[in-house]
């Protein structure tokens, strides 16, 4: 082939056209120019968006710490109450008035929080939360988050009779002063800590965690 028949060929345009380089265009082959990596912030600007300052947490859970301390003091005036009535008019030992006043502070304190201060978490997932007047939680998840309540809150117990134990035998502060500050001051302080971790994270988990096979039977019951 000459040069002459070469020069008078067509040419191809697909093959000898010029990709857009634009800033908006696109290559020859439809994929934007660059790497197709996306900018990322710097490390330094992605740390301080992502983390809030510590007072901005406490903010945003001040109600939350509000409607569990009020339904503890509740609980508290429960068992109080009721371990003063079946210990004196009632004549039971003190172990099994104290299970008992236990137990009835544990349920008031459910009750509580899970009508109060967890309500929203309590709510049925979707496509059920439009319903929630006519979904009901499904009784394995009521059964499961009572039980969860009442392992935390055995926990916090024993939080309290180790660090009243800890005072007491192995630091030899066997005082009545120092009994009270390790039982009901320290470990009361531990304990509280414990049980709001525990209510919040392990027995009021987020609705959406509820499979919503159950949810779909508890309403069709």
């Amino acid at each position: 082939m000459n040069r002459t028949s070469a020069a008078t060929m067509p040419r191809d345009p697909a093959r000898h056209s010029t990709p857009d380089r634009s800033p908006g265009g696109r290559g020859s082959r439809g994929r934007p120019p660059g790497n197709g990596s996306r900018v990322r912030p710097s490390g330094g600007d992605q740390g301080s968006r992502g983390r809030r300052p510590p007072w901005h947490r406490l903010r945003a859970l001040a109600p939350e710490l509000l409607g569990f301390a009020v339904a503890g003091s509740f609980a508290y005036a429960a068992d109080l109450a009721l371990f003063v009535w079946l210990r004196g008019p009632s004549g039971f030992d003190p172990f099994t008035a104290k299970a008992l006043s236990f137990l009835a502070g544990c349920t008031v304190a459910y009750a509580g929080n899970a009508i109060g201060t967890y309500r929203a978490r309590t709510r049925p997932p979707p496509p059920y939360a439009g319903r929630a007047t006519r979904t009901r939680t499904p009784t394995p998840v009521r059964i499961r988050r009572y039980a969860a309540f009442l392992a935390v809150n055995l926990a916090g117990a024993l939080v309290q009779l180790a660090c009243l134990g800890l005072s007491h035998h192995v630091l030899g502060l066997t005082s009545a002063t120092a009994d009270t500050v390790a039982g009901a001051g320290v470990g009361m302080a531990l304990a509280t800590c414990l049980r709001f971790w525990g209510t919040r994270t392990l027995v009021f988990r987020h609705a959406g965690n509820i499979p919503v096979q159950m949810v779909s039977k508890a309403d069709e019951g």
